[in-house]
C-alpha cells in the first residue's frame, strides 16, 4: 500500500505538465493544476477522525485493508474521469485512504517486530514509499496516462487480497483483552514457540499504560506524553521545512528555474527518486547499528550544506551573475539533496514516532504525527510559493537550510537514542527517573 501512497504523493510532478501540456485530456489552468496538490493533503487531514477511530477500534491489520480499499476506487476514478472535479475528489480520498495507511502502518510494524530488528521494517515503509515515487516519476513521465493508475489499481488491489491473511498486532489484542488471540498472532510472528515471556511484558507494558488511561489531555498532562508530542512535532514538522515536498511536488520547476543546461528535467526527476529509494535502503540498515540520532545528525548537516550551496547559486543568479557555466551545480545538490535527506531526516521520524507513544494514546500521537505533517506540507509549499515570488527561489532555500541545521542541533541535545529498546523501555526512558531505576535493579 505504501508503494501506492507514494505514487499518489508525487503523481502530481508528472502530471501537471501533461495537463498543462497540448495532449491533456483535462484541460485546465496553472492554478487548478496546483489545487491537486493541495487538495490531497486536505483530504489526509479530514481523515484524521477516522483514522483515529480505525485504528483503536478496528485495529491497525483492517485500517490498512479499508485504506487499500478507500485507495483502489480512487484509482480507478482518475483512470476513467475526464472531469476536473472527479479529480479533485478522488485526490482528496486518496489522501485520506493515505493518511489511515500511514497512521495505522507504522504502528502495526512496531508492535509486531522485535527490537532489534524494528528500525529496518519501520523503514521499509518509506522504501516503498520511494519505490512508488520512482514509479510515478517514470511512467507519469514516459508512459501514457492511464499507465499510472492502471499500475496503482492492480496494487492496491494486491493489498486488499494479500493482507488479510497476515496477523493483527498482538499489542492491539492484549489492548483488547484477547489474550489468547494475541498469543497466536506471537506465534506466526516468532521463531520462537516460547512465547509466554515476550506475551507477559506486552501485558504489563499495555496494564502500566493503560492506568495512564490515554485521554486525550493525557498528551499534554503526563511528563513522557509531552516529551514524545515535541519530538513528534520537531521531526514531523521539520521534514518538510527543510524542503523535501516542496523538491517532490516542484522538482521540474525548480531545475528549470536554475536553468541548468546539462539534464532534462524529467530525466532528473527520475534519478532523484532513485538516489532516495538507495540512500533510503542504506540507511535502513545503518538504523539498527548506528542508531537513529547519529543518522539524524549525519543527515541534518549534510543536507543543510547541500541547501546552502543551492540558496548561493539562486541567489547569485537573482542578482544576474553569469552561473550558465557552473548549472549542473542544482542538479548535482538535489542528487546530494536526495541521497542525504534520505539518511535520516526523510526515515528516521516516521520510525521515532511510532516508539514513542504509548499504547494507550498512540493512535492519537499517530494521528497528531501524521496532522503535524500534512499541515506543514501544505505550510512548505505556500511559504515556498509566496518567498518564490516575491524575494525569489533563493529566499526559500535559504530558509530549508537554517531549518536543516536546526533539526540537527535539535536532535544532538534532545531526542534520546531508542535504538534497540523494548516499546516500554523507551516510555520509561521518555519519564526519565523510572527509567534509571529500573536500569539501576537491573544491575543488583
Amino acid at each position: 500500500m505504501a508503494i501506492s501512497d507514494g505514487m499518489t504523493y508525487g503523481w502530481t510532478s508528472p502530471m501537471i505538465p501533461y495537463f498543462l501540456s497540448n495532449q491533456t485530456h483535462v484541460e485546465v489552468t496553472l492554478e487548478e493544476a496546483e489545487w491537486m496538490e493541495t487538495i490531497n493533503l486536505l483530504g489526509a487531514a479530514a481523515g484524521l477522525p477516522f483514522t483515529i477511530l480505525g485504528v483503536d477500534h478496528l485495529g491497525r491489520k483492517l485500517s490498512m485493508i479499508l485504506s487499500a480499499v478507500m485507495g483502489c476506487i480512487c484509482w480507478i476514478f482518475l483512470l476513467l474521469t475526464s472531469n476536473l472535479y472527479v479529480i479533485y475528489v478522488a485526490r482528496f480520498f486518496a489522501g485520506m485512504a493515505g493518511d489511515m495507511c500511514f497512521v495505522a502502518a507504522p504502528m502495526y510494524i512496531a508492535e509486531i517486530a522485535d527490537p532489534k530488528i524494528r528500525g529496518f521494517l519501520a523503514s521499509l515503509i518509506y522504501l516503498q514509499m520511494l519505490f512508488g515515487i520512482i514509479l510515478v516519476y517514470t511512467a507519469g513521465s514516459l508512459a501514457p496516462y492511464f499507465v499510472v493508475p492502471t499500475i496503482g489499481i492492480v496494487l492496491t488491489a494486491c493489498q486488499f487480497i494479500f493482507f488479510p491473511f497476515m496477523p493483527e498486532s498482538p499489542y492491539f489484542f492484549v489492548y483488547k483483552n484477547k489474550v489468547e488471540k494475541a498469543k497466536r498472532a506471537l506465534t506466526r510472528l516468532r521463531t520462537d514457540p516460547d512465547i509466554d515471556k515476550e506475551i507477559d511484558e506486552i501485558r504489563t507494558a499495555v496494564e502500566r499504560q493503560k492506568t495512564e488511561k490515554g485521554r486525550p489531555q493525557d498528551i499534554i498532562l503526563i511528563r513522557s506524553n509531552r516529551v514524545a508530542l515535541l519530538i513528534m512535532l520537531i521531526l514531523n514538522g521539520g521534514q518538510h521545512f527543510v524542503g523535501i515536498s516542496v523538491m517532490l511536488m516542484n522538482l521540474h520547476i525548480i531545475l528549470e528555474a536554475a536553468g541548468s543546461i546539462y539534464i532534462e528535467s524529467y530525466l532528473a526527476a527520475i534519478i532523484f527518486s532513485i538516489i532516495m529509494l538507495i540512500s533510503a535502503g542504506l540507511a535502513s540498515l545503518f538504523m539498527d547499528k548506528f542508531g537513529r540520532k547519529f543518522l539524524l545528525i549525519t543527515s541534518g548537516l549534510s543536507t543543510g550544506v547541500a541547501l546552502l550551496v543551492m540558496a548561493v547559486y539562486f541567489h547569485l543568479k537573482h542578482l544576474e551573475y553569469d552561473v550558465l557555466f557552473v548549472s549542473w551545480i542544482p542538479a548535482v545538490c538535489v542528487m546530494i539533496y536526495a541521497a542525504t535527506f534520505k539518511l535520516g531526516l526523510g526515515l528516521v521520524p516516521i520510525v521515532v514516532t511510532a516508539e514513542i507513544f504509548p499504547t494507550t494514546i498512540k493512535a492519537i500521537g499517530m494521528t497528531l504525527a501524521d496532522c503535524v505533517y500534512v499541515i506543514a506540507a501544505v505550510l512548505s509549499i505556500n511559504i515556498y510559493y509566496l518567498l518564490f515570488r516575491h524575494f525569489g527561489i533563493h529566499s526559500a532555500f535559504y530558509m530549508f537550510t537554517a531549518c536543516s541545521f536546526l533539526m540537527a542541533i535539535f536532535t544532538a541535545c534532545w531526542i534520546p537514542e531508542t535504538k534497540g529498546k523494548t516499546l516500554d523501555e523507551i516510555q520509561l526512558m521518555l519519564k526519565g527517573k523510572k527509567f534509571q531505576e529500573k536500569v539501576q535493579n537491573n544491575n543488583i
